[in-house]
């Protein structure tokens, strides 16, 4: 078993799971929450070395924070970057179980 970079853990921030998550995972896809500096090659490599899959391309996708009001005042939710990255043939990562 080869050693994971302690690093790869901080390109990948968590799994999305949703109703189109889950269509997407039927299609071969996985959609994960990734760090806002995170570049292509950056989560490619992440998810090879952490799910043991072969990775055939990498879509990503920023959502920029929406403002809104909290307790009377203006506030402003976070940007969220997302990744959607497509599996090689015959590979899958079941998002549900977990590392």
């Amino acid at each position: 078993m080869t050693t994971t970079d302690p690093r790869h853990y901080d390109v990948i921030l968590s799994p999305v799971i949703t109703e189109k998550a889950t269509n997407a995972s039927e299609h071969s896809k996985v959609i994960f929450k990734v760090a806002l500096t995170a570049t292509k090659p950056q989560i490619k490599e992440a998810v090879e070395k952490l799910f043991d899959v072969k990775v055939k391309s990498v879509n990503t996708l920023i959502r920029k924070g929406k403002q809104r009001m909290f307790r009377g005042r203006r506030g402003e939710l976070s940007d969220v970057k997302n990744a959607i990255v497509t599996l090689e043939e015959g590979h899958r990562i079941d998002v549900t179980t977990g590392l």
